[in-house]
Formats: C-alpha cells, structure tokens, sequence
C-alpha cells in the first residue's frame, strides 16, 4: 500500500498537486488544525467535511463560512474574503486527476478560481485506477448517493444508476476534471485518509 500511495502521490505532484496520506480521520482533522490558523476559510458541500467536524474545529481559530451552516446571503462576502476553499471529491483517479460532479457548481467554481489554497479532503473509498473509473464512480456512485441524501426524485437515488436523465431534481449539472492545478489556484493540496469518508 505504502509504495501504491506513493506512485499516486508523485502522479499528483506531476499534475502541480500535493498528495498526502494519512491512517485516521483524527490523523487528518489534526493536520488541518495545525495548518490553518487567522485564515479565511470556505467551505464547499462535503459530507467528509461534515464527518469529520471540519467546521467547528477550524472555526475555533479561523474565521470559517459554509452554507450548510450559515445563511446562504453570507456568502458572497466570504468568497470575496476566501484564502483557503476546503472540500471533497467524488473521485481521485490514481492517475493524479479530480473528479467532481456539481449541481449549482459552487464547489467546482470555489475549487478553481478565487482561493489562495484549495483543501481536498478524502477518504481512500472515493480512489480509483484511472480517469474513466473515477468519472464511473463520479455518475454511478457519488451522484446517486447524494440524490438519495438530498431526497431528489431522480431515477438514480431509486436505482443507484446514472440515467443522465433530465429531471428538474438532476444534481449532474457539471462534471469538472481537474487535470493540473488551476492557474489562479496558488496550491492544490489533496489529503486522502486511509478509510471510508464522504460519498
């Protein structure tokens, strides 16, 4: 395992990317308090985040925003103020891509324009061996599951498939890849945790 992390990790790094690995989602919650200290924090839909009680840790010494939590009207505010956007993926390719589906695509646009660092926080379920497995696990995994959280009448949250069908409830607007870090992004940091996070 240890040599597999570390050809993901180098195919990160060829993309512009950092990669890093750690056992525990105490492991992981640890490093970013340790990190992210006065910043401007952002934080994009994410059940791992969620999970791993991201917001109320790095609230108590970082000035934090989240619309899972706060008023949807705040948030313009703190985009404008973001230093550091912090989210999950539906899938890592170990090829060294992102794959990420979105519905009003605020995390897609939070992950690549606007923050000085962008935080992929994600559990070892969401890697896959290469682009199309990790676009499959994006539509037909993550997708579905987040239909069901949602409660959206998709045939996917009934099935667990993508029909790329065209209910007004569809959560698959945009899918992103992210190939190397964005031009406006000044670090890509991708911390994935050895067990199942998130969606």
């Amino acid at each position: 395992m240890e040599r597999k992390i570390e050809e993901i990790r180098q195919n990160f790094e060829k993309h512009g990317m950092n990669l890093r690995y750690v056992e525990t989602p105490q492991q992981a919650a640890e490093l970013l308090s340790r990190e992210l200290k006065n910043r401007n924090i952002v934080f994009g839909g994410s059940v791992t985040s969620e999970e791993l009680g991201l917001y109320d840790l790095l609230g108590r010494q970082n000035r934090v925003y989240w619309h899972w939590k706060q008023p949807v009207e705040q948030r313009r505010e703190a985009e404008q103020q973001m230093q550091v956007y912090i989210t999950s993926a539906n899938a890592l390719s170990a090829t060294g891509e992102i794959v990420n589906i979105d519905g009003s695509c605020n995390r897609i646009s939070g992950a690549t324009y606007g923050p000085q660092v962008v935080y992929y926080i994600c559990g070892i379920n969401k890697l896959t061996d290469d682009l199309s497995t990790a676009i499959d696990r994006a539509r037909n995994v993550a997708a579905p599951m987040n239909a069901r959280r949602l409660n959206r009448k998709t045939p996917c949250a009934v099935d667990g498939k993508c029909h790329d069908c065209q209910s007004p409830d569809r959560i698959c607007n945009v899918m992103n890849i992210t190939m190397r870090r964005p031009g406006a992004v000044e670090r890509v940091e991708i911390l994935l945790v050895g067990c199942s996070l998130g969606y």
